[in-house]
């Protein structure tokens, strides 16, 4: 974004648009990167002059200003003195008081009085009296990022989003609605998506900072960072109303405007809409459980308009999903418009409902579960809805299930039983294995058995059994042990020995 004061719009029949840079415009934006270039070890002031030529020739200050910020903003400077500035100025002036300057011999004295002071020339001190002013600072690298023709394209794109900061709602139509709205969730901004009015594709309506509570710069940039995520795409269409100073003006951009995102976007970078879902994220995937997490999983549709849930739960046995919403605090109106998506959704839904809202009872009637929270939203709470899927997944997963499992090999574990036939491991442990027995979570031929208790005695150090039962693929020392009449005497740091039960 550009600063306000170097906005450049068209007010012309009471519209909104912004004065682009044309091709011609390139020349000039080449003379800008120039004299950074050239300026490179020199002051600022040097630059400054260069660029008040560029000025006196160009049809527009502004657009030479709004190039320069540009390409200010990969320029470094540097304060550059024999004696630090502060230091120099302190010990100047405290050497001017003792002399009592008037004259400007009584001025080079003070200076001589400082130099001895700070053990430096003369010269030096006055050549550090003011090298911290602004004026003063060394250009030491102006390496922009752009040639003319993306510079061009940067402040293009860079005007017409200080034109949207004003925006207080915006409606977008793109060929691609998914990738706008997952871009406009993870910059925390208020949405919805609707049916157009001729009923052709859908367009995401953005409400902005001023039907919050009041505009904050914070909303009001992330507001104006959306035109990031729709230019580059083939079909797109922005109508936007702009508080221009009190005053409401409409204002259209497209795709056959000269709006293209020159560099990468940060915007498609993984993030959250807000603490509560990340927490609730980072703790249920610490949890081991047959649900996996899909975060902002697919757009829905609710009626007229569309959602994308906050995320979704993947059956790992069937081909089930359950998507999970998270309303936290909305305004009053934003409140009703989710109600409505609801009530037109036709998914398995959890809704976790701040409490505050009060409406945890309306999400019931249009049968969604729902999830009252304070502050965060309980893992367990969620658990225990899943856990009711899960009983009839279980039921339907586990109908095709034989009455008695022959695994083929001598060793299996129960998961990997599980997964061959597609069920959860409870559908498992509910049929017969005649022919193996179950050994901590381990089915186990009984000849292998019979074969480690002919290898293992007591008296023989855990290591030594360790290794006898990984030799028949098995993990699970002290389930096995056990099974075998065994337990583990453990000495010390030193390991463990195996000895009888009872002994």
């Amino acid at each position: 974004m550009l600063t306000k004061d170097l906005l450049r719009v068209s007010r012309a029949g009471g519209g909104y648009r912004p004065r682009f840079a044309g091709p011609d415009d390139a020349a000039v934006a080449d003379r800008v990167l120039d004299a950074y270039r050239d300026a490179v070890g020199a002051e600022r002031a040097t630059l400054t002059d260069a660029l008040t030529d560029v000025e006196r020739d160009s049809p527009d200050f502004k657009l030479v200003r709004g190039f320069a910020k540009l390409v200010e903003r990969d320029a470094t400077f540097e304060v550059r003195a024999p004696v630090e500035p502060r230091t120099a100025r302190n010990v100047a002036f405290a050497a001017a008081e003792d002399v009592g300057v008037v004259t400007e011999a009584e001025r080079d004295a003070a200076i001589a009085d400082a130099a001895d002071r700070l053990d430096a020339t003369p010269d030096d001190v006055r050549s550090s009296l003011h090298a911290d002013r602004e004026s003063r600072e060394v250009l030491v690298d102006a390496d922009a990022r752009w040639d003319a023709d993306g510079l061009v394209a940067q402040y293009n794109l860079s005007l017409a989003q200080t034109a949207l900061f004003d925006a207080t709602e915006v409606r977008v139509r793109t060929d691609d609605p998914r990738s706008l709205v997952l871009a406009i969730k993870r910059l925390g901004l208020l949405y919805e998506v609707r049916s157009t009015e001729d009923g052709v594709g859908r367009e995401v309506v953005l409400t902005g900072p001023d039907a919050l509570f009041r505009r904050t710069r914070r909303y009001g940039t992330r507001f104006a960072r959306v035109l990031r995520a729709v230019v580059d795409r083939d079909d797109w269409r922005i109508e936007a109303t702009i508080d221009d100073r009190g005053t409401e003006r409409a204002m259209t951009l497209s795709d056959a405007d000269p709006l293209r995102a020159p560099d990468a976007d940060p915007v498609a970078d993984v993030s959250y809409d807000s603490g509560v879902e990340r927490e609730f994220a980072a703790r249920f995937d610490a949890l081991d459980l047959d649900w996996d997490l899909v975060r902002e999983p697919d757009l829905l549709d609710a009626g007229e308009h569309l959602m994308v849930p906050d995320f979704a739960f993947d059956y790992r046995y069937a081909d089930v999903r359950v998507y999970f919403e998270i309303m936290g605090f909305w305004t009053p109106e934003y409140v009703e418009k989710k109600l409505a998506q609801l009530d037109a959704t036709d998914v398995e839904l959890l809704v976790a409902v701040d409490e505050s809202l009060g409406v945890g009872d309306e999400i019931e009637t249009r049968d969604h579960r729902a999830i009252p929270y304070t502050g965060s939203v309980r893992v367990k709470d969620v658990v225990d809805a899943l856990r009711e899927f899960e009983a009839a997944l279980e039921a339907d997963a586990s109908r095709d299930l034989p009455a008695e499992l022959t695994p083929t090999a001598d060793v299996v574990a129960l998961d990997d039983v599980a997964a061959e036939y597609g069920v959860p491991v409870e559908a498992v442990e509910s049929r017969a294995v005649p022919e193996h027995e179950l050994v901590g979570r381990t089915l186990v031929r009984p000849a292998v058995l019979d074969a480690l208790g002919t290898e293992i005695e007591a008296g023989m150090a855990l290591d030594a059994a360790e290794a006898v039962l990984a030799d028949h693929g098995l993990t699970e020392t002290s389930a096995v042990l056990a099974a075998l009449g065994y337990r583990v005497e453990w000495e010390g740091l030193g390991g463990g020995v195996v000895r009888e039960k009872g002994s």
